[in-house]
């Protein structure tokens, strides 16, 4: 737990720097003098002044700030109703409305860029990949009682998605990424079953906690042994890898859901049917219970894994745009759920919670080696820092989007904004702010909780 901390500490205040590195440096390139650079938040542990900076380690490490000369001038003015914001020379206010709005695009940018560069890195070394095929089995199957889209479309257990809006869909990642980003359309899908190609259509419904598209299938799984935990009930068993589950208690395990069924009825012990080298054997298996009901066998299944070709530095970096891109406009698509009746308390996440997520993927990918613990912290290092970026580029009070907003009504006016009028401005959007991280805040507590 504290590892999976640590490392998402480490993470997001990586993600956060480069941000505050933009404002940093777009601020010193607009003729803005910056007065100090912290990471974290709260009071400095440690501060050290170079060149008239006073560089800040904060006493809570998520989040950051670079302080720039007279930035907040505007209050001054207010108090003493003045009509206009004075600045003296190097503060904020001092330069045109185009410095001001590039010293607050700075910070967005440069998460967009460092996306892209840690991304192309990534392409350029190539990584591993772990997925499943693109079989699937109806989750009415495995759940009694319910109809899901799949049912009403005619998919059966078994049926290979072979394409999706006329788009190849060979892997279940492939199957995920569109379904999931077009609730409440009809898709075009092409399945293959016993030898044939069928065509259907499919509407999926939008997942309330989440905001994501599903039509209710889980991806086929076959119960193949890859990995045994030290310690686990599997390796006390006798289980090794390599084996392949046949029956448990009785029942057929043609895929590992059907497993998970068996442990539905929490027996307290598991007959295991399973095949080695050719030979059939049988072991019994004393599962452990959690709490929550959860159980853990000690079992790691056998994924299609495949390494990723390595790129030139020139495919690398369009690669690494391309996939950036990418992820910006599903990012800013998966906005518009918010608005459609989602449960915010699971799609909002605060602080706390993507901290732990960042150290989650992390600990996954570091368990699997070294290459695919940091490509999977890069990946989701990107993710954040792209999410970054759109959050603050939102037309809001006191985000960087917000301050644009107002410099460019400032620079079509071609009059200073009244003091007053961007007091309160800013006061607005503080509100809201505190609220959203209050509100994320109690939403991470809730997912920590469940966890």
């Amino acid at each position: 737990m504290l590892y999976r901390i640590l490392l998402g500490l480490i993470g997001l205040g990586v993600v956060v720097f480069v941000h505050e590195l933009g404002h940093f440096l777009a601020a010193r390139l607009a003729g803005i003098t910056v007065e100090a650079f912290s990471i974290g938040w709260g009071k400095p542990i440690l501060k050290k002044k170079i060149n008239g900076v006073e560089y800040r380690l904060g006493l809570f490490p998520v989040g950051g700030y670079c302080k720039m000369k007279g930035d907040s001038e505007f209050e001054e003015a207010y108090k003493n109703s003045k009509e206009g914001i004075s600045a003296e020379k190097g503060s904020f206010y001092a330069v045109s409305p185009l410095g001001r709005i590039l010293a607050c695009f700075g910070g967005p940018f440069f998460n967009f860029v460092f996306a892209v560069l840690v991304l192309s890195v990534i392409w350029g070394l190539g990584f591993e990949v772990n997925t499943l095929d693109n079989r699937i089995i109806l989750a009415s199957e495995i759940n009694p009682g319910t109809v899901n889209p799949a049912d009403e479309a005619g998919l059966k257990t078994g049926d290979k998605i072979v394409s999706i809006m006329g788009k190849r869909t060979e892997t279940y990642n492939d199957i995920q990424e569109i379904i999931a980003l077009n609730p409440g359309e009809e898709l075009p899908i092409q399945v293959e079953r016993n030898d044939r190609t069928i065509d259907l259509r499919v509407t999926p419904v939008m997942e309330k906690s989440t905001g994501v598209g599903r039509i209710g299938v889980y991806f086929w799984t076959d119960p193949l042994v890859e990995r045994i935990t030290e310690g686990s009930p599997a390796q006390i068993a006798g289980l090794r890898s390599g084996d392949r589950l046949l029956a448990i208690n009785g029942v057929a395990i043609p895929h590992t859901m059907a497993l998970y069924q068996v442990l539905e009825e929490r027996p307290s012990v598991l007959d295991i049917e399973y095949l080695r080298d050719g030979e059939t054997l049988t072991a019994a298996l004393i599962p452990i219970y959690g709490e929550s009901g959860a159980v853990d066998l000690g079992l790691s299944w056998k994924a299609i894994r495949y390494r990723t070709p390595r790129l030139s530095p020139p495919e690398a970096l369009a690669k690494g745009a391309i996939e950036t891109w990418k992820t910006f406009t599903i990012s800013v698509k998966s906005l518009s759920f918010l608005f459609k009746g989602i449960d915010l308390t699971q799609a909002v996440s605060g602080p706390v919670r993507i901290t732990y997520m960042l150290g989650d993927v992390a600990t996954e990918g570091f368990s699997q080696g070294f290459g695919t613990g940091i490509s999977s912290m890069a990946s989701f290092l990107s993710l954040i820092s792209v999410a970054l970026c759109i959050m603050n580029l939102l037309p809001l009070p006191i985000l960087d989007g917000g301050m644009i907003l107002l410099f460019l009504v400032e620079g079509l006016r071609r009059k200073p904004l009244h003091p007053r009028f961007v007091s309160i401005f800013q006061t607005v959007g503080v509100v809201l702010i505190a609220g959203l991280m209050i509100f994320a805040v109690f939403g991470d507590i809730l997912y920590l909780s469940k966890r």
